[in-house]
């Protein structure tokens, strides 16, 4: 792998070099040139950075610096064309001027011109009817993030992402418009440069943040339909950067920054340790002979010596990041050419994440009437290491021994109690985790004129290929006396081939737009799978599987397929009215055999630009109005290959003596299986008000999904547990609201702000046709899909009081519980649903603020009415045998505490200790500085901008705990995972992280 990624570089920087010589030499001019400079102000005289100025008839150019002025070489004969969006275009002759001070004119029909990338092509803003959200950019390029949506929580309404573990690497969870599915997947469907990256078998952590010039989340069925049985939970589209009609620019970004937990969980230290202790004795009515639980804590308690185990499994966490792009390019050939390297030491010991990619994006004028381009590009994600555990790290008391007397770590720093082995275990075990992920895409455009002008047929092909591995040994040192070796590897092959037909043409105040695709998509996944224990000694560690006494080996495939045909038609008239209509065709492998594979997802939509008619013209606060509403089907094929098909699985069983290969119940096919299907309708505003001084959208949605991908479950005695079947309704409403304003224009001082808002309802409509609620799984009629269920805790039973009507087993100090059905006791009856897991509104609000070169911007991001069981509240029997943190008190006798049990309480009802996971967070703040163009002119570099920036700064919340997003698990609780996702598992419970950073970014001449 290490020689195919060198191999990769090597070529890269070749084909860099070639193309920048080609593209130098077609620049080169043999016309004399003078120096013109000057400055670029808009009407009222303020200077305007970024302006783009170019050579009219060749590809050079130029841009103003953060003053406004530029310099250019230029013959006198020459044409220099001044452009910048929001601005009327200005194109004036050289002539014998050495300094041009251009005024550019305000053109407040720029930003509805702007063309946005929606499903297979583009769209001016103006002519969107759909729900459709542009990411803004400076959450795309200018925070320091693995993964992409790591910047995007909170900052676009009905996106919301979740960061439930900040492991190195950890891939965050996205909704769009909340959850439709109960069972099947819910996430967004992601396409990059036109290629699905979703059920690709790769996330978004092989997309290098600084590779990606726009993102746009398609959130209602008009826009989302065009991906018919993938668009049901949204779609995310990303676009990377592409070559410019410019000389060749050399882009150098780079970050390092320190990182650290943001909120620490404190276990008690030795005095508390000890008192809870004694406390502990005294309430179960043990005589008390020692300070301490175990006799080996003693010598330590003696010498009043204790460990943090907090510091011990902890360690200071640093993250680097360093890309380098060449991008720029001819009339005929351009390009972009870029590579990173990141490198993350995670804040507990031995977790770490480091990924290298390189993208070389091409894009060749062949002739006047075709165009082709290349997308190519490698990541490489590595997971390696053991790993100290923090669930560990708190439970150890501060007197136990962190090593034994040879240096080796102490198995059990609290022998002779075993329920909790050494945090730092972990470190001496070989773990080998890393994945791949290699694309390469192409496509041929052909261009139609003479009466076919209008027609364009374009041929979109990607193909990817990821391998993954892991591989593990654990031996004597982490407690596994015999040794345990495993070897797993993944591969996953993907195709992709579009072909679209376009036409595009005017007829008078008549605008056609027509799309026609028919695509196919196919995926192979293959694994395996082997593992072996009873190793002589720990020398070899997985290297050789063969030297275990017992083995064993597992293999699994599948293969999926898709066949999809769609047409959009997109009308205008007079750019006020405007109308749109899709349907897609889908054809899916993973259905049953007695349903038609295919489904039609049709969608209509309709805009009116309010602000075009006459009878608006005199209302001068209003720039721009556009009303919009949509109606339409899009479908969600979410299950794995084979669930239609009833197969068997294997198990190992004694037959005469010998061992032998049988057969047993695996899963219960359903032939009648079909895709879950999403009707939605949606109704929206986009408006900018006081010349563009205020702007923002909003959007009311309603959506029912029918015909669920759920598990029934099945008597036990017919061999299954449970069939996939298409049963049960959702039903999603919410309103968006996304405000831009411009709250003061001055010469040297800017304050924008921009406002989020997303409210969603989700709720079940109907699970199994009998009008039953399912209390096994915690599913509700006319709830939404993820409660709290529980009884209602209203204290803690007191001295003096008397449990024995209402709860008999219960004694002073447990937990006391509400009579909610009024029987008089306290049984499962009282159960009662508490809350939602999920916010019931989110948020966001940023605050930008530019003075002459500084910038500073901070985000503050809020998700609220939700909660979740709290597992730090949660020991069940373990609080007399291990350390508990300092925030979660205790009863006793003499404290009266009315929120926390007693030490000896033990939680026979499985009591989830739900509270309230609210919070409001500042996420991040950017401060940055320009360094003026005249102090880099002398060393050739075009613009230097550095910059400090913090996240997660700071939460305000309720929460007991490391932070309420976090899925913290107790111990025990492991579920399967992939070398691409952080594992689910009480092994990975990770803190939220404060990082502080500091980054450049610096472009050459």
């Amino acid at each position: 792998m290490r020689k195919k990624f060198t191999y990769a570089i090597y070529l890269t920087l070749i084909v860099s070099v070639i193309i920048s010589n080609l593209c130098q030499s077609a620049h080169a001019q043999g016309t004399a040139a003078n120096v013109v400079k000057g400055i670029v102000t808009d009407s009222k005289g303020v200077t305007l950075p970024g302006v783009s100025i170019k050579i009219v008839g060749t590809t050079e150019g130029t841009v103003t610096d953060v003053n406004g002025a530029y310099k250019i070489n230029a013959a006198k004969s020459s044409k220099l064309q001044f452009s910048f969006v929001g601005f009327v275009t200005q194109t004036v002759t050289v002539g014998d001027n050495a300094q041009l001070n251009i005024s550019l004119a305000n053109d407040d029909s720029k930003q509805l011109n702007e063309v946005v990338v929606v499903g297979y092509g583009t769209q001016k803003q103006s002519d969107i009817t759909g729900s459709v959200s542009s990411v803004p950019k400076a959450r795309l390029s200018g925070l320091p993030s693995t993964n992409v949506l790591q910047s995007l929580e909170g900052s676009v309404a009905g996106l919301s992402i979740s960061n439930n573990s900040s492991v190195p690497g950890a891939v965050p969870v996205a909704l769009v418009r909340g959850q439709n599915s109960i069972t099947a997947s819910s996430g967004p469907y992601i396409v990059v440069d036109g290629i699905p990256l979703s059920q690709s078998g790769g996330t978004l952590n092989d997309i290098n943040p600084d590779d990606i010039a726009s993102m746009q989340v398609l959130k209602d069925a008009s826009a989302a339909a065009i991906y018919g049985t993938n668009g049901s939970a949204g779609v995310i589209l990303i676009t990377t950067k592409r070559g410019t009609v410019s000389k060749p620019v050399i882009r150098y970004t780079g970050y390092a920054g320190v990182e650290n937990i943001a909120h620490i969980l404190e276990p008690r230290n030795g005095q508390e340790y000890t008192q809870k202790y004694a406390d502990y004795l005294k309430e179960t009515g043990q005589t008390q002979t020692s300070p301490v639980p175990n006799y080996t804590e003693l010598p330590n308690y003696n010498a009043g010596k204790t460990i943090d185990w907090i510091k011990a499994t902890t360690q200071q966490g640093v993250i680097t990041d360093n890309n380098l792009s060449i991008t720029g390019g001819s009339t005929d050939v351009k390009y972009f050419v870029s590579g990173e390297y990141q490198k993350e030491k995670g804040v507990i010991d031995g977790y770490q994440y480091n990924r290298a990619s390189v993208r070389a994006n091409l894009d060749f004028n062949v002739t006047n009437f075709l165009t082709v381009g290349t997308t190519m590009f490698y990541a490489g994600n590595n997971y390696d290491g053991g790993r100290a555990n923090l669930l560990f790290g708190t439970a150890m008391s501060p007197y136990g021994n962190e090593y034994n007397a040879d240096g080796t770590y102490a198995i059990y720093p609290m022998f002779p109690e075993q329920l909790y082995t050494n945090p730092l275990l972990g470190l001496t075990t070989q773990n080998i985790s890393r994945g791949s992920n290699i694309n390469g895409s192409g496509y041929a455009e052909v261009k139609f004129g003479g009466v076919l002008k209008g027609l364009k047929y374009r041929l979109n092909a990607g193909y990817n290929y990821i391998p993954a591995y892991v591989d593990t040994y654990s031996g004597r040192l982490a407690n596994v006396p015999l040794g345990a070796a495993s070897a797993t590897s993944y591969e996953t092959t993907n195709y992709t081939v579009d072909n679209l037909l376009y036409y595009d043409r005017d007829f008078g105040k008549s605008h056609i737009n027509f799309t026609g695709l028919y695509s196919a998509q196919n995926r192979d996944y293959f694994t395996n799978n082997a593992s072996a224990t009873g190793f002589i000694n720990d020398e070899l560690g997985f290297n050789n599987l063969g030297a275990g006494a017992t083995q064993s080996a597992t293999s699994f495939a599948n293969s999926y397929s898709l066949l999809s045909q769609m047409v959009r038609l997109n009308y205008s008239y007079d750019e006020r009215y405007l109308f749109t209509f899709t349907v897609r065709r889908d054809g899916s492998s993973v259905f049953g055999a007695n349903t038609d594979k295919y489904g039609w997802f049709p969608v209509a939509a309709v805009g009116w630009n309010l602000d075009k008619e006459a009878f608006m013209k005199n209302v001068s606060f209003i720039d721009n109005l556009k009303l919009r509403a949509s109606y339409g089907r899009t479908g969600n094929q979410a299950i794995q290959p084979y669930q239609t098909v009833t197969t068997e699985n294997t198990v190992r069983f004694p037959f005469n003596g010998i061992s032998t290969i049988g057969v047993q119940a695996g899963n219960l096919g359903n032939a009648n299986l079909h895709w879950e299907t999403t009707t939605g309708t949606n109704v929206g505003v986009d408006f900018s008000l006081l010349k563009n001084r205020i702007g923002g959208t909003i959007d009311a949605y309603s959506t029912h999904t029918d015909g669920l991908l759920l598990s029934r479950s099945l008597p036990t005695i017919s061999g299954y547990t449970s069939v996939l079947d298409n049963i049960g309704k959702t039903a999603n409403k919410g309103i968006e609201v996304t405000l831009n304003t411009h709250n003061i224009e001055s010469k040297d001082f800017h304050w924008e702000t921009s406002i989020v808002y997303s409210v969603n309802r989700n709720k079940i409509t109907e699970l199994y046709g009998d009008g039953k609620d399912d209390l096994g799984n915690r599913w509700f009629l006319g709830y939404p899909i993820g409660v709290i269920y529980d009884y209602k805790m209203v204290g803690v039973w007191q001295t003096g009081q008397d449990p024995s009507k209402q709860d008999p087993g219960a004694k002073p100090g447990d937990l006391k519980f509400a009579d909610t059905n009024g029987d008089g006791k306290i049984t499962a009856a009282d159960k009662v649903i508490q809350g939602q897991t999920t916010p019931k509104w989110t948020g966001g609000i940023t605050n930008t603020f530019h003075y002459k070169n500084f910038n500073f911007s901070f985000f503050i991001q809020t998700a609220q009415g939700m909660l979740k069981n709290d597992a730090d509240l949660n020991y069940a029997d373990e609080s007399g045998r291990r350390n508990t943190p300092i925030d979660i008190g205790y009863w006793t006798p003499t404290n009266g505490n009315n929120s926390f049990q007693a030490l000896s309480y033990t939680n026979t009802r499985g009591y989830g200790y739900p509270r309230d996971a609210s919070y409001t967070r500042i996420k991040d703040a950017t401060l940055s500085y320009s360094i003026p163009a005249g102090a880099l002119e002398k060393i050739h570099v075009a613009n230097l901008t550095v910059y400090l920036s913090g996240r997660n700064l700071y939460t305000f919340t309720k929460w007991i705990g490391w932070d309420p997003e976090d899925n913290y698990l107790t111990r025990g609780v492991t579920t399967n995972a992939t070398p691409n996702a952080a594992a689910a598992s009480y092994v990975d419970n990770y803190p939220l992280v404060r990082s502080f950073i500091l980054g450049a970014n610096i472009s050459l001449k």
